[in-house]
């Protein structure tokens, strides 16, 4: 058993200093998740990747949930917790009292019925709830790779599964998430 997990089971019993032993262990992991998915936001975005590690830490170790049996769990919780606070994110700036998706413009380059880039996460965060409905494997596959960057053989080990039921669930969630957010567009 690796120190991550036997500190997961520690955090999970309710171990004093436990949680603070945690993090200098998945620092590094939870940082590359983060920046991995940054790197796939829009130019625009204001969060960075260390503010998105930090952001999900503290949302982790103050929910009551602490009840991680082992890193795949773990890594899952944090890499829904970036998710939500990216969702959260793009929400707040699409107020209309933040200025909503308002930009200056050039009159010629305006092109109708586009999504900005937020409202873009938005459509994506309600196709992955019903996805997740319909089929939680793949969600939680797409959550993985597209949510914290791994690779198919990373999720394979975290989700026990094969490299090959990794890509199946990829193609088929990809094709069904496209469809479904087209539809909404």
């Amino acid at each position: 058993m690796s120190d991550i997990t036997l500190v997961l089971q520690a955090v999970s019993r309710g171990e004093s200093r436990a949680a603070e032993q945690l993090l200098p262990l998945v620092y590094d992991e939870l940082r590359k998740l983060a920046a991995a998915r940054m790197a796939r936001e829009s130019s625009g975005q204001t969060l960075q990747p260390t503010a998105l590690v930090h952001e999900a830490w503290l949302r982790l170790i103050g929910s009551g949930d602490r009840n991680w049996q082992n890193q795949s769990y773990f890594f899952t919780a944090a890499a829904e917790a970036m998710r939500r606070i990216l969702i959260e994110n793009a929400r707040r700036k699409a107020r209309l009292k933040h200025g909503g998706t308002q930009e200056r413009v050039n009159v010629d380059d305006i092109k109708l019925a586009t999504a900005t880039p937020d409202e873009k996460i938005l459509l994506m965060d309600d196709a992955l709830k019903e996805l997740e409905k319909e089929n939680p494997e793949r969600a939680r596959v797409v959550l993985l790779k597209f949510f914290s960057g791994l690779t198919n053989h990373d999720v394979a080990q975290m989700m026990d599964i094969s490299e090959r039921s990794v890509g199946r669930h990829w193609v088929c969630a990809k094709d069904w998430l496209f469809r479904k957010i087209r539809a909404q567009m």
